[in-house]
């Protein structure tokens, strides 16, 4: 059975903190304030676990993208003007602009599906430089979420997958669902949408013959109230779906599997460079569990039966 993700471990009482200064964060996302409000609680509950608490000892200066890349190296430059302690970066996108924007801010992220790939750091252990954080398997889990969508449903030949084009990762993410639909026999169809307001238009590119739709991992369609309408499209089409993360299921979608919200494990970082710590000598960290979730509720909505066997390995089921 899969398990929640525990990268770190979060003390019971947070040491004492360093007095006479407030410090400065800055928080980097290339989605909107609404979409990433889960992103912002895990990560202010983080810190504040760690004893730093906004208006108090800490004050988190907030730059949100709403979709638009195009925006982040701009919003970067900013914090970086900022004279901020510290950018929080939440996803490869807004990393790679803060990258860019500065060799000297110490730089935290979260949610990077590739740290090496992308070229944020040369390598995990020691990462040097100015930045370190926290990086998923997002892209190899794309084969594991094809083989779950294909236990939930036996007859399923035909796969409908969004994509983001716009991502940096995708030709990745392509990449792998590509092979590992191979064995399965899956044949699929792959749909571009660069954000929330392209759904209507991507449901519409669903050709009759897609039995499922798969949606790569991004921090753009796959937040927020985005997942929202993914959900409430596909159950009008009655098409069973499968995401990255327990959230998509918590709000309708038939599956979600991978790691959970690393904003909140992030926050030690943040604590650490605070204190003193060089982000170089931080090993970048990686996910060793992940959880799968399934929306029982949507799946009687689908008319679709999911095995027992499927059932038994879930972490949470949703009645």
């Amino acid at each position: 059975m899969a398990g929640t993700v525990t990268l770190l471990a979060v003390p019971l009482a947070a040491e004492a903190q360093p007095t006479g200064k407030v410090y400065r964060i800055g928080y980097l996302a290339i989605a909107s304030p609404t979409a990433s409000g889960p992103s912002m609680d895990a990560f202010r509950q983080g810190l504040r676990e760690f004893g730093w608490v906004e208006g108090q000892n800490v004050s988190i200066e907030y730059r949100f993208a709403d979709g638009e890349t195009a925006r982040l190296p701009g919003l970067a430059a900013e914090l970086v003007r900022l004279n901020v302690d510290l950018i929080f970066a939440v996803s490869s996108p807004p990393a790679k602009a803060a990258q860019r924007a500065t060799d000297s801010v110490p730089i935290v992220f979260s949610g990077v599906a590739d740290a090496i790939g992308v070229g944020l750091v040369p390598r995990l252990a020691r990462p040097g430089g100015n930045i370190t954080g926290f990086t998923t398997s997002n892209v190899e889990l794309s084969g594991k979420r094809l083989e779950l969508l294909k236990e939930a449903v036996p007859k399923l030949t035909h796969v409908a997958v969004f994509m983001n084009p716009t991502n940096p990762q995708v030709r990745a993410f392509r990449r792998e669902t590509t092979a590992a639909a191979v064995p399965l026999g899956l044949t699929l169809e792959f749909i571009d949408v660069a954000d929330p307001g392209q759904l209507p238009k991507a449901f519409a590119a669903i050709t009759s013959q897609a039995q499922a739709l798969l949606i790569l991992p991004d921090p753009v369609i796959g937040t927020g109230m985005a997942q929202v309408r993914i959900a409430e499209l596909a159950l009008e089409i009655r098409l069973p779906t499968m995401e990255r993360s327990r959230r998509f299921a918590d709000v309708g979608g038939l599956m979600g599997y991978g790691t959970n919200l690393q904003e909140r494990e992030a926050a030690r970082y943040v604590d650490r460079i605070l204190r003193g710590a060089k982000p170089g000598d931080l090993p970048v960290q990686q996910p060793t569990k992940f959880e799968l979730v399934i929306n029982l509720k949507t799946a009687k909505a689908l008319g679709l039966t999911i095995p027992p066997s499927l059932l038994l390995r879930a972490d949470q089921v949703i009645e």
